[in-house]
């Protein structure tokens, strides 16, 4: 074999390539000097001294060296057309022993590894004879590289992967990317090899021209006739015109362009898929980017692939067109006119591009998708095996962002001249539509057709949806409507990916987590149970991503789902279902939230997490049985259970403070009960009870803890410890009254039921009663009764801090306020800052953070940091703004806030204050109106002790 003479630039473009798919130097520099046929035959021994003794088909080892004599007869021929040194066919030779080292170890890996090579050798042309005077042409010249590189790429790929897979059984996982690359590779060579066997066979005839020359004549016409490959035609079949009308998408533009782009180099089909839910505008895009590109591609075709009969429709037609269809015979057969197509794109020097639209069906794609290597092909596709199992790309397409949307819709209306209005209802709109463009492109034809305002379209819509989802735009090429656009979807779907999608339609769109499903679904049943199992649920999810029909957040696990597919899927669903699936997942949701209405179990911070989880989807549920038209009697056939789960959520949402969407939400709860004796009732209004008290409305407070107290006796019996809960409601009720010898009497007797039952919510009733004895004035027994509670044992700052519980967070506020009380300031003035960083960490900016906030200014004050504390008090102003229930601490900030103005001689600054502390106390508790200015009046509107 010649080894010394020079190789062409197109070599070490091959060579380059190889280093590539390396991926890295140290995989490079490790192929061996191996540097033919022979060398590698002689390393086997080696090989096999590294390979476990009980594999017994090592040996067949030496079984390759025929089929490795197909690669030796390929490289002879690279070697006398052009010459190969040793750097190229150590690339094959050192490759494949490389290869084989690395498989060593494993006998399934090494067996796999010696078919492929044998199966790879074996797709190699077949030269019968090797001439010295061969000549070469540029086709043969180019085949021959194409078929070396993709010897070479494939071996590196190999390589590559058995260094990141050192693992067996990883390996062993993964190996199926191995097969469908090299089921690829082999296509390639073959289809490569056709061309270097018929190049060569022609070679070796025109060495005997007058013995060959009618038969060189016929195969050269033929040749001309099949390929067209020395005419350069222009043509398009785009079905639409271009849309004047299209927005945005210049990242998915620009992501098309970069995988098309026809000046960049590739040995292989460039190709991208653009994968989302139906609607999404993927048609849009593809039609954009053709008529972008008319004048880099000379030939644009673009074909409707629903299905194999419009493939073949279409491709039919574009034979036609092309003039490859000869006859009549020819006129009439599809899989002809895709055959021709095929073999014209491999052979032509047009730059072409193919357009598959709305391809979702994988089988019949496959048999029309190009074998050329040269070209760019963009499909679109709902289905994610589609889009990713032939395409080199793909890329998702997502619905607009509310802005996006909006400027769709403007251009959709044709409206020229747009006001801030306009804008802002646009905006509405879109966000109402979920972004989704088809939405935004049908009803802004709507609008315009019937010269609507943009403000007066949604009520309309509320009340019209079906009619107006029905329609399609005016002059639109689009053949699905709203109503339409994902029956294609629905219809293939199984049993239970049907189920997954009914129950999803009931939860809020976004953030839908899998833990709700599998652990929530938990005594579903009812054809339900696949849910707790997460392989299976997992099949029933593939299912929707595959067509696009939900989305999946990588990092979270958690399920999207668009709201208007969700609308679809429910209007499918008679009544009775609908309940059903309603019911199904107020089951799953209450799983994410304690109850409290049988057991004394205080704070649940630990539960906070999947609370979180759940609370948007509780939200969508009362949202969508708010707007029935008959009533939530009609959305659910289990109203108890749904009460349960309003009322368990408002527990939740009255640790996070969020008093008002609490209140709204346990009164649906009240008003759905029937049963007003049930321990589930008496938990409902003394929530209610509850969330009167921390917003220092106690009066009103103590009538639903009395009659919460009678339901438990009556329930549970007056000796349950779950009474005592309510006796320390009770308390702090008449303590927050200023009723103190009521509270006492009522605490004492709460300590004594949990002594006797040993309940561990002792502490809670110790703590309670210590906060009664400082306000009696008595704040060294307040401490001894504090010390009593078995979790503050040792009694340090640190106790406090590593609760991590809110209640304990008052408890670090009561110590700090006893020890004021004491006179021990600095102790005190130590502690505040510490409850006020817990608290606010926990919770947020919210009452309890403004109420130890105002502790620590006048703690600060009382040191004379007159500018420490204003800032805090300001802060507090600042703060209370943000919420409803911010008032009494706002009011109480800005007297605070007005003395010290005063004493330091800014008067204007300190009526300022004046008049806005009196007027929130006006308006909250008008009775107090004529108190006098001083700290105890505003006092009155906030708790003695926020726990």
């Amino acid at each position: 074999m010649v080894k010394d003479r020079p190789s062409s630039p197109l070599w070490h473009r091959a060579l380059e390539q190889y280093r590539l798919e390396l991926q890295g130097a140290e995989n490079y520099q490790a192929i061996p000097n191996v540097g033919s046929l022979e060398e590698l035959i002689s390393s086997f021994a080696q090989i096999q001294a590294t390979t476990p003794g009980s594999y017994s088909g090592i040996n067949s080892l030496n079984r390759l060296a025929p089929k490795l004599k197909f690669v030796d007869d390929f490289s002879a021929v690279l070697a006398l057309c052009f010459g190969a040194n040793a750097t190229l066919t150590a690339a094959v030779w050192g490759s494949i022993r490389l290869i084989l080292a690395h498989a060593s170890s494993a006998a399934d890996t090494q067996r796999d590894v010696l078919d492929m090579i044998e199966e790879l050798s074996l797709s190699l042309p077949r030269f019968r004879i090797y001439e010295k005077t061969l000549p070469p042409n540029p086709l043969l010249q180019q085949a021959l590289v194409d078929a070396y590189s993709e010897i070479i790429c494939f071996y590196a790929r190999i390589i590559r992967f058995l260094r990141n897979n050192p693992h067996l059984a990883l390996r062993k996982n993964e190996w199926q990317t191995c097969r469908d690359d090299l089921a690829i590779t082999v296509k390639r060579i073959k289809r490569i090899s056709s061309t270097i066997e018929s190049e060569a066979d022609m070679a070796r005839m025109r060495k005997d021209e007058g013995r060959y020359k009618e038969v060189l004549e016929l195969l050269s016409d033929m040749k001309m006739g099949d390929s067209g490959s020395d005419k350069r035609i222009q043509y398009n079949n785009i079905p639409f015109i271009s849309n004047t009308k299209f927005s945005g998408r210049e990242d998915v533009l620009d992501r098309v362009h970069n995988a098309l782009d026809i000046d960049s180099p590739s040995s292989t089909l460039k190709s991208i898929a653009l994968f989302g839910m139906g609607g999404v505008g993927k048609t849009q895009i593809a039609l954009q980017y053709a008529y972008q590109n008319l004048q880099h591609f000379e030939v644009v075709l673009w074909v409707a692939a629903d299905n194999p009969i419009a493939i073949g429709q279409s491709f039919r037609a574009i034979a036609n067109e092309l003039g490859l269809l000869k006859t009549d015979d020819d006129q009439k057969d599809a899989v002809a006119a895709v055959w021709k197509i095929k073999n014209w794109l491999i052979t032509t020097k047009t730059t072409c591009l193919v357009i598959f639209d709305n391809a979702d069906d994988l089988a019949a794609l496959k048999t029309a998708w190009p074998e050329s290597i040269t070209g760019s092909v963009l499909l679109t596709t709902r289905n994610f095996a589609v889009a990713t199992t032939l395409a080199a790309q793909y890329m998702q397409v997502d619905t607009f962002s509310d802005n996006d949307g909006s400027e769709l819709l403007l251009k959709a209306i044709g409206q020229d001249h747009t006001t801030a209005s306009d804008a802002e209802h646009a905006i509405s709109i879109s966000r109402a539509f979920g972004g989704l463009p088809l939405a935004l492109t049908q009803v802004g034809g709507f609008i315009a057709q019937r010269k609507l305002s943009l403000h007066s379209f949604l009520p309309l819509y509320e009340r019209n949806s079906a009619k107006i989802n029905a329609r399609k735009a005016p002059g639109s090429d689009y053949e699905h409507t709203l109503s339409t656009v994902w029956d294609f979807a629905f219809k293939d779907l199984s049993e239970t990916a049907t189920c997954l999608l009914n129950l999803l339609s009931f939860f809020d769109p976004d953030g839908i987590s899998e833990d709700i499903l599998l652990r929530g679904s938990s005594g579903l049943g009812d054809g339900l149970s696949f849910l707790t199992d997460e392989m299976d649920l997992g099949d029933a999810a593939e299912e929707l991503l595959q067509v696009a029909l939900v989305n999946r957040v990588r990092e979270s696990s958690d399920f999207t789902i668009h709201r208007l597919i969700q609308s679809t899927a429910r209007k499918r669903l008679d009544e009775l279902y609908g309940r059903k699936y309603f019911d199904s997942v107020v089951h799953m949701l209450c799983w994410g939230f304690p109850d409290h209405s049988n057991v004394d179990i205080g704070h649940q911070i630990s539960a906070w997490g999947r609370c979180e989880k759940c609370i948007p989807h509780v939200r969508r549920l009362v949202e969508l049985a708010k707007r029935h038209p008959k009533g939530v009697a009609y959305v659910t056939n289990d109203q108890p259970k749904y009460a349960e789960l309003l009322i368990r959520c408002s527990w939740y949402l009255y640790e996070r403070e969020m008093y008002i969407i609490a209140r709204e939400m346990v009164e649906q709860a009240i008003d759905i009960i029937k049963d007003t004796k049930s321990l589930g009732y008496a938990s409902a209004i003394d929530l209610c009870g509850l969330i009167d008290l921390d917003l220092s409305q106690a009066a009103r407070a103590l009538e639903p803890f009395t009659r919460a107290l009678e339901i438990r006796k009556v329930e549970l019996g007056s000796e349950d410890p779950f009474i005592a809960y309510s006796l320390n409601n009770i308390a702090l009720a008449y303590t927050e009254m200023g009723e103190l010898e009521l509270a006492y009497a009522a605490h004492q007797e709460a300590i004594d039921l949990r002594l006797k039952a040993n309940s561990d919510r002792i502490g809670n009733s110790y703590s309670n009663m210590s906060s009664l004895l400082l306000r009696l004035g008595r704040p060294d027994e307040a401490e001894e009764m504090l010390a009593r509670c078995p979790s503050l044992k040792g009694f340090t700052d640190e106790t406090f801090i590593n609760t991590g519980n809110p209640r304990f967070s008052g408890d670090m506020v009561l110590l700090s306020r006893i020890r004021r009380a004491q006179g021990r300031k600095v102790e005190a003035l130590r502690l505040a800052p510490k409850a006020l960083a817990f608290r606010r960490k926990l919770l947020g900016n919210r009452l309890k953070t403004c109420d130890s906030q105002y502790d620590v200014a006048s703690m600060l004050l009382d040191e004379d940091h007159s500018s420490s504390a204003i800032q805090l008090l300001e802060e507090i102003v600042s703060i209370s703004e943000t919420f409803v229930e911010g008032e009494g601490q706002r009011a109480r900030a800005l007297y605070k806030l007005s003395e010290i103005h005063s004493h330091m001689g800014l008067q204007k600054e300190s009526d300022t204050c004046r008049d806005k502390a009196y007027a929130l106390l006006a308006n909250l508790k008008p009775e107090l109106k004529d108190e006098p200015f001083e700290e105890a009046t505003f006092s009155k509107l906030c708790l003695w002790m926020l726990w």
